[in-house]
Parts: C-alpha cells; sequence; structure tokens
C-alpha cells in the first residue's frame, strides 16, 4: 500500500470513530443530533491533527 494512502486510512478511520462515539454520548443523553454535530467538529479536528503529523 502506498504511503499518502494508508495516511488517509488512518486520518479517515480516527474521523468516522469521533462521529460515531460523538452520536453514541448524544443516544446517551437524549440528544443524538447534538452528538453527531459534536462528534463531526472533533473528527475534524482529529483528522487534521492527524495528517499534519503524518500519520
Amino acid at each position: 500500500m502506498a504511503k499518502g494512502k494508508n495516511k488517509g486510512d488512518v486520518s479517515g478511520v480516527a474521523f468516522v470513530g469521533c462521529m460515531f462515539v460523538g452520536l453514541g454520548i448524544g443516544v446517551a443523553f437524549g440528544h443524538s443530533n447534538v452528538g453527531v454535530l459534536v462528534g463531526l467538529g472533533v473528527g475534524f479536528l482529529a483528522m487534521a491533527v492527524l495528517r499534519s503529523q503524518g500519520k
């Protein structure tokens, strides 16, 4: 697998993971829509950090 492709895979998995964690927390508190939005925001930040670090 190419090195550039691997960076996208790790950051993409982190993004999706953050989104689902946010959804789970939102469902637990009865506000799934807010949880998804928080998860998306954290996921985009995690993706940016991982891509800037080259992971």
